[in-house]
């Protein structure tokens, strides 16, 4: 995993009208724009993941087996042909994709994503175009085969993460500064996307990676996805080949864009299975970062990094089983969000549907909850999780929420469901301006 900024294609006039008049290629020309960031059906083909706001990132590979981070073989300086032996090695269970499945249906997550080619090179599925791949090496079988099965059978949508960056290709690095080892490698790399998006049915999401060293036209990246949404008509596809793409990516943090984007993060501090790490994020932190990607309607993609085997790590299960009670009782409030304007509070945040607003209390106040500054009436709240009606008195600055339990009734996040007389609005200047003082 790694960071890079996008940067917008522009298509012409002529450019269009030369795609139009490729005949058989009308559809690759509409797929075009939408490389471009000018399609008409992105809203379509987007309306699934922009409801779904949550879902699972599987990092697994060679790295796995020695349990030291993903980027073990260039942090440790691992020589390439010290490294291909670890696939030997790798003989995951079989099927083990089926609890990856199984836990992300169960937390409430809506769509996977799994590495099929991380930076080191292995590939999860079949490719004609290398033998390090997993069913001519130790595992023996078709990976990807796997995971897109099992995530089928859970009703989970699909995607495919990619890595450009290759630490194993003879080209990798010297496609930069040499042109027949670029074109080599572009070859290589388009064609194993082909094989991708071609031999396992309907792909929902591509997710591609690390675009060093090249830039996009190095990459031949409109090409790239000229090709991809010929295959895939309904796909959608992230920034990380240099163009804007569908969606953008912040990394490890949380950052809304004037576009529709996507949080990923670790539940660690390592993608991939560190067995020295236990740096675990708490059910809370998971949920206060989910609410927070909801509010600003954005999805929330939270990494699981299975052991060699293929099993999960126990804190993740146990983490994110604490997480899908709490979405099961709650995610009505997470999923198919619209942008929340309030947000001001020093115990809660806020998500909103329509002109309900709800205000997820993380630290608990006890038996009153208050809210300054709402612009609007409220017309009735509940709790969210049981709803049960919740009393409420409303002044001119403020409204409490009142006989609450002392303790807080949900773990590890209450919510209030409160009903508004229009769009929530919040004006904590108000308060401040106009709240009257006591004469001098």
């Amino acid at each position: 995993m790694l960071f890079r900024q996008e940067h917008r294609i522009i298509m012409t006039r002529r450019d269009y009208l030369e795609l139009m008049a490729a005949g058989a290629a009308a559809t690759a020309t509409s797929h075009t724009l939408l490389a471009a960031g000018g399609d008409a059906d992105r809203e379509a083909r987007m309306k699934w993941w922009h409801e779904a706001r949550f879902g699972m990132f599987i990092h697994w590979g060679l790295y796995s087996v020695l349990g030291r981070h993903e980027w073990v073989m260039e942090n440790e300086g691992i020589p390439v042909a010290e490294y291909e032996q670890i696939a030997k090695r790798f003989k995951p269970k079989p099927n083990a994709a089926r609890d990856w499945a199984k836990l992300a249906k169960a937390s409430g997550q809506k769509y996977m994503v799994m590495t099929t080619k991380h930076h080191e090179g292995f590939c999860h599925f079949d490719s004609k175009l290398t033998d390090y791949c997993a069913p001519k090496q130790g595992p023996g079988r078709d990976l990807v085969k796997e995971y897109v099965e099992a995530a089928r059978a859970e009703g989970m949508r699909v995607g495919f993460y990619y890595s450009l960056m290759d630490w194993h290709h003879p080209d990798g690095a010297r496609c930069a500064t040499d042109e027949a080892a670029r074109q080599r490698f572009v070859a290589y790399i388009h064609g194993q996307i082909r094989e991708l998006l071609t031999n396992y049915g309907k792909i929902d999401v591509l997710w591609y990676d690390v675009s060093w060293p090249l830039d996009a036209k190095g990459w031949e990246s409109e090409k790239m996805n000229d090709m991809v949404f010929q295959l895939q008509p309904a796909i959608i596809v992230n920034n990380r080949n240099r163009l804007d793409g569908d969606f953008a990516t912040p990394e490890q943090r949380i950052v809304a864009e004037k576009r529709a984007w996507e949080s990923c993060m670790t539940m660690n501090d390592s993608w991939g299975y560190q067995k020295a790490d236990d740096d675990w994020k708490t059910p809370k932190a998971i949920v206060k970062n989910l609410i927070a990607c909801s509010r600003d309607t954005g999805n929330y993609l939270l990494n699981i990094g299975p052991k060699a085997d293929g099993s999960i790590p126990e804190e993740s299960v146990k983490i994110m089983t604490q997480v899908g009670k709490w979405m099961e009782k709650s995610g009505k409030s997470i999923y198919d969000t619209e942008v929340c304007q309030p947000r001001r509070s020093n115990f809660a945040s806020f998500t909103r549907k329509g002109n309900t607003l709800y205000m997820h209390v993380h630290f608990w106040p006890g038996d009153t909850v208050a809210l300054g500054g709402l612009m609007n009436k409220v017309q009735s709240a509940r709790l969210l999780a049981t709803g049960k009606a919740v009393k409420f008195e409303q002044e001119k600055f403020r409204v409490r929420f009142v006989g609450l339990p002392e303790k807080a009734p949900d773990d590890p996040v209450t919510t209030l469901a409160i009903e508004c007389d229009g769009e929530p609005r919040q004006d904590s200047d108000f308060v401040r301006k106009e709240r009257p003082r006591d004469k001098a």
